[in-house]
């Protein structure tokens, strides 16, 4: 009998700790959002997209397991995880579906035919304790392509996204219950992407047709940043709103770059080395050619990380906004790290690496620069485009 009730109190001890756990992710040990998917299969680029599935794990490597899995249960659809909220609490989440038919397309033509025929794209946001999945793009739907959605600084009942609307793409803000959506460049004919806002939620910034543009919130104000360049990519605000950092060159040859809020001062922080940019995530031939592989911003906003090649391994880099760089990684030949992003406290650095031909997240302690391996894939597995869980510090 005792020993039954012993068993009894170790299952209950059990349970009350995994509800705990579920309910309220251990908090000095922040959650990571990312994505796995295969990248070895036959059949091209969708073969592959469609095996994308949205993960959280914490950044001491436990916990590791899937979000919103009912989101893609439908043949040919797939998650992808996108951001958090601003309070930790709700993942947003891409959940993607293209026709075979309009993949096969693509692979013979190698390009991208953005139909609503033959693509649904919306963004979803999961709330972390009930699993409550709400699609907010559909709510008063203007497309059948949504994605980029975002949070608005410093205004807690606004959204922003990006809409492909008569085969180009719009900024667009919303209500928090995804109601009046207002497109930002409506009487634009012209590709707009990398949409995002300041900290204080008053500028906005985007790229379009490989120009930057800053504009006051409401897309009044529009104002050009003349680099001289032909391509210009991925703006950003600095955490003080003072500066914008981008890329900016030739396409497959750009640098990072920035700019003050008012215009002026564009100046080039660093040089990739002969980078091209892109991560490529598949293992099998891709017609787009992989993901966009941006320097992001310190917490404390007085320098950036990036990436860049050093030697023949692209490593792990850190400049600050007077130009002093510092390498962060010394890899064996062939290493290829991507996708940099610091940590709520500043004090770790999370990272893709593709190491032993397989693409895994890590967290680099800045201080000491240990690292600590988060994932364990075999190989023809990837994990791609990680997000820190926001407001929580690492111990």
């Amino acid at each position: 009998m005792m020993k039954l009730i012993a068993t009894v109190m170790l299952v209950l001890l059990q349970a009350c700790w995994l509800s705990l756990s579920a309910q309220e992710p251990v908090r000095s040990v922040p959650l990571i959002g990312y994505t796995e998917l295969q990248t070895n299969l036959p059949g091209g680029r969708h073969a592959n997209v469609r095996t994308s599935r949205a993960m959280i794990v914490r950044a001491d490597g436990s916990g590791r397991q899937r979000i919103a899995e009912e989101l893609a249960r439908e043949p040919d659809t797939w998650t992808q995880f996108a951001d958090w909220s601003p309070d930790g609490k709700t993942a947003v989440i891409v959940r993607g579906w293209q026709s075979p038919e309009n993949a096969k397309w693509e692979e013979e033509h190698k390009t991208f035919r953005h139909t609503k025929e033959g693509w649904l794209i919306d963004t979803y946001l999961v709330e972390l304790s009930t699993g409550k999945a709400t699609n907010i793009t559909a709510v008063e739907r203007i497309s059948f392509y949504n994605s980029g959605l975002f949070f608005w600084p410093n205004d807690p009942t606004k959204l922003g996204f990006t809409a492909i609307i008569d085969g180009n793409s719009h900024p667009f803000r919303m209500d928090r219950d995804g109601r009046n959506k207002t497109d930002l460049t409506k009487s634009s004919k012209e590709f707009t992407y990398g949409f995002n806002s300041s900290r204080d939620g008053k500028r906005i910034a985007y790229h379009k047709n490989y120009q930057v543009f800053l504009a006051d919130a409401d897309g009044s104000n529009a104002r050009q940043i003349n680099t001289g360049h032909p391509f210009n990519f991925a703006p950003t605000w600095s955490p003080d709103g003072e500066w914008v950092l981008f890329v900016s060159g030739e396409h497959y040859n750009c640098h990072p770059h920035i700019v003050r809020a008012n215009g002026t001062g564009l100046k080039k922080l660093a040089d990739r080395g002969g980078y091209r940019g892109v991560i490529e995530f598949l293992d099998v031939p891709d017609f787009h050619g992989g993901s966009s592989d941006t320097p992001i911003w310190a917490i404390d906003g007085k320098s950036i990380f990036h990436t860049g090649l050093a030697g023949k391994s692209v490593e792990l880099f850190r400049v600050t906004l007077d130009g002093k760089s510092e390498q962060l990684t010394k890899s064996p030949e062939g290493t290829l790290h991507y996708h940099p992003q610091p940590s709520p406290n500043g004090k770790s650095l999370l990272y893709g690496s593709k190491r032993d031909g397989i693409r895994q997240l890590f967290v680099m302690n800045l201080a000491d620069r240990r690292e600590q391996r988060l994932t364990e894939l075999k190989t023809g597995y990837a994990a791609m485009w990680p997000h820190w869980q926001p407001t929580i510090n690492l111990k």
